[in-house]
């Protein structure tokens, strides 16, 4: 099969091979982050190479926007906790379009904030649509318009209506936040421990190989010379990528130091014993897997 870009036949064949178990559709089936391993056990393949373009973080395949612009979007990805979809922080058009989250600070807030009423509707059973798909008509007048601060109100107005309880929107933030940093929890327990299981590859952040650069030339070149302060003028395009890709994982790094503080996580992605405590998820049992976690790095 011919598996280039245009080849609809050849792709709907793998997808009756991956569901007839056949062929190279028993390989591919099996994911992204097998193939990587499979291509460099069998035939010697470049393991840092595929790690770039190997479209996982966490062993799930990334949801299909184009990223290498939004830097808070890569986070969305990257810092999601079961995987990079976009269930828990579809932030791309807030920062990319809206230009929103400027600052390190304003991207790290949205990486908090956003997956936290992601999750309490999954944990209510609602969708989330009505809250940021449907603005009232005063939205765009509020302190913090993607926020749609008005819904939040109301979805406090029927919880408590529901329960009985006075509820404020931090109540709500309060209930995603312990189970959320449960589930971190459990991440933990399951091996998943450390900085390095919330990088993206490198082809959702920038220019892979030569070509890719040299397609956008222009626009790469005038990224290089104004954020990373590089002239490109006489640097090979080889040069240029190591420059660009300098710049871009630096800026990863600031962000998910700036993510782990706002969430009340230590340097390498684990819950600190306050965070624990100020949530009331301080167990016994909890703790033993936070301290273990520690205790690998």
């Amino acid at each position: 099969m011919e598996l280039n870009f245009g080849n609809g036949a050849a792709a709907l064949e793998l997808i009756h091979q991956m569901a007839r178990g056949e062929g190279f559709g028993v390989i591919v089936g099996q994911g992204v982050r097998f193939m990587k391993e499979y291509f460099v056990r069998e035939f010697g393949a470049d393991p840092l190479f595929l790690h770039d373009i190997g479209m996982e973080i966490k062993g799930m395949e990334i949801s299909e926007y184009l990223t290498k612009e939004s830097l808070a979007q890569q986070g969305g990805f990257g810092l999601a906790t079961k995987g990079p979809q976009h269930d828990e922080a579809w932030l791309i058009f807030m920062d990319q379009v809206q230009n929103l989250l400027p600052t390190f600070k304003d991207k790290a807030e949205a990486l908090h904030y956003f997956p936290m009423w992601r999750t309490w509707f999954s944990l209510h059973g609602l969708c989330k649509l009505p809250w940021n798909d449907i603005s009232p008509e005063n939205n765009k007048q509020t302190k913090e318009p993607a926020k749609v601060e008005e819904h939040v109100e109301n979805y406090a107005w029927i919880h408590e209506g529901v329960t009985g309880k006075p509820t404020v929107p931090q109540d709500l933030l309060n209930q995603s936040e312990r189970v959320y940093n449960f589930q971190k929890v459990f991440a933990l327990r399951m091996g998943r421990v450390g900085r390095k299981h919330d990088y993206p590859p490198y082809r959702a952040m920038g220019p892979v190989t030569a070509a890719e650069y040299e397609s956008r030339q222009d626009r790469y070149d005038e990224q290089l010379l104004r954020l990373v302060e590089v002239d490109p003028a006489g640097l090979s395009t080889q040069e240029k990528m190591a420059h660009l890709r300098k710049y871009r994982e630096n800026q990863y790094e600031q962000l998910m130091d700036a993510v782990y503080q706002r969430r009340g996580w230590d340097s390498n992605s684990i819950p600190t014993l306050e965070k624990l405590h100020e949530l009331g998820i301080d167990l016994p049992e909890v703790i033993e897997v936070v301290e273990q976690a520690k205790a690998k790095l």
